[in-house]
């Protein structure tokens, strides 16, 4: 037996948590699918030795996806929050999300197809918004909001004036 994680977040899907774990291993550095548990027995939304839990790591923090039916659903309360180093990082992983039946949001926000909401953060645009300069923050924020996935040159252009 491995190890049981203190903490681990627990990630409720419909029916797929075995396709998003591989998902996020296949696409995140640092991510991996570890154990899947089929159900003993019937529950409410499966039967006997379906996939009920599936054990996974995205970009080393520990999570357990839980196939627990259509009864709950993702919203933007939680989120992954994925800090970028350059554009073609941050066009990787948001096309990686939206290109796979994902959607789009404001800000840096997208969905994956399971309804996990992501922010793909490019650390220029949280170093433009902590800048003591608080005139360039606000240019580079206000520009922000008009944008969907994060365009660093638009931000740092912005950031300077």
């Amino acid at each position: 037996m491995t190890k049981i994680a203190k903490n681990t977040i627990c990630l409720w899907y419909e029916n797929d948590a075995e396709g998003a774990a591989r998902f996020y291993a296949e696409t995140f550095p640092d991510s991996s699918v570890g154990a899947v548990h089929r159900a003993p027995g019937n529950y409410p939304s499966g039967k006997e030795g379906d996939v009920l839990t599936v054990e996974f790591t995205v970009m080393g923090i520990p999570c357990l996806g839980l196939n627990g039916g259509p009864a709950f659903k993702h919203n933007e309360a939680f989120s992954f929050q994925v800090a970028t180093e350059d554009q073609s990082e941050t066009d990787r992983y948001w096309n990686a999300i939206v290109g796979n039946g994902g959607q789009e949001s404001e800000c840096g926000w997208c969905k994956d197809k399971w309804g996990i909401s992501w922010q793909i953060t490019p650390v220029a645009l949280t170093k433009a918004f902590t800048s003591p300069d608080r005139a360039a923050s606000k240019r580079a924020f206000d520009v922000m909001l008009t944008m969907r996935k994060i365009e660093i040159a638009t931000i740092e252009a912005a950031f300077r004036g």
